[in-house]
């Protein structure tokens, strides 16, 4: 069975994910969809896809799975209408900025019985899933504290923030949804800070750079999650999980392992510049992920629709805390 794809974004993560379908004997790029249609021309070209609209993927007789790598904005109403048409469905997190359109796009999925993906990578970086699955086997016992470190190296535009659902959304999702994936177990209350540390023009739009949150499962276990828009020495993305037998943790990827020892100490290379680089595996693995899923007809990959929920979910306790300056419980 050869998967065909419709693709529905041309810009970065969809050049990312067209590279995996094309290399995927299992897959075949079909289709092309973007905005702009030089981006869209020029990404079919390369892999030999047909450009289309949004519209005449989904209704294509000939296209089995869309991977959405559109705008946020779309995602909710596109993952409908894929859903509808017949067809599994990847797509890129969030599936929307608010919790009641997601719960509105999940009972469409439920309803048409579709198979539905959403594109939280980090859960398919080779050291963190190595991670978890030590941590599941019980190699650090039971689990008492999580914490998750994502800085990315430089802020993004301040004007980026009015449209980005703000840092918890935007940003700590990523590490919402792998406090979750570690942890094994839903949080039910939150709480968050926040301050405009490095581009005071953030704040001013209305958001921060630099943040925490503190969570607490149901049976008191504990997870705590700090970013920054700012980190000079490259993309920090580690976490720690500390058990009763013990502690594990995932380290930075550097650009090589070699080491200089010298009087002067010891030099390492830099660690990997931003997530194209750091997370490439990973995406690689997200996807032939579901690909596989989709072969085997299995209509319920993980990280699923619930997940995305519950990632958004812990997003809007934690933008709600930060505001009132209070916890947050979690329905």
């Amino acid at each position: 069975m050869t998967i065909k794809f419709g693709v529905i974004g041309a810009g970065r993560i969809g050049k990312v994910h067209s590279a995996t379908i094309a290399a995927n004997p299992k897959a075949k790029l079909a289709y092309i969809a973007d905005a702009m249609p030089q981006a869209a021309n020029d990404l079919a070209a390369k892999y030999g896809a047909k450009v289309a609209s949004v519209e005449e993927i989904m209704k294509a007789k000939d296209v089995d799975a869309v991977l959405i790598g559109s705008p946020t904005g779309f995602h909710a109403e596109q993952i409908q209408m894929a859903s509808n048409n017949g067809k599994a469905i990847m797509c890129e997190k969030p599936v929307s900025l608010k919790v009641s359109t997601i719960e509105e796009t999940l009972k469409v999925v439920e309803k048409n019985k579709s198979t539905l993906m959403i594109g939280f990578n980090r859960r398919f970086d080779p050291n963190f899933a190595e991670a978890e699955k030590r941590i599941r086997r019980g190699d650090v016992g039971a689990i008492e504290i999580v914490t998750v470190i994502s800085r990315d190296p430089n802020p993004p535009p301040a004007q980026y923030v009015a449209g980005s659902g703000g840092i918890f959304a935007d940003m700590m999702i990523h590490d919402f949804d792998m406090a979750r994936f570690l942890m094994g177990e839903d949080f039910v209350v939150v709480n968050a800070l926040g301050s405009a540390l490095v581009d005071k023009a953030i704040g001013e739009a209305g958001d921060v750079d630099t943040a925490a949150v503190q969570m607490q499962t149901a049976s008191g276990r504990i997870a705590v999650i700090t970013n920054s828009r700012r980190a000079t020495y490259g993309y920090d993305q580690r976490f720690e999980v500390h058990g009763s037998k013990g502690m594990i943790h995932a380290k930075n990827v550097h650009n090589s392992t070699v080491e200089v020892l010298s009087g002067a100490g010891y030099v390492a290379d830099p660690i990997q510049n931003f997530f194209l680089e750091r997370y490439g595996q990973a995406y690689a693995n997200e996807l032939n992920t579901f690909i596989a899923a989709v072969e085997s007809g299995n209509r319920d990959p993980k990280p699923n629709g619930h997940d995305g929920l519950q990632a958004q979910k812990l997003a809007e306790a934690a933008t709600e805390s930060w505001k009132t300056g209070k916890p947050v419980k979690v329905s």
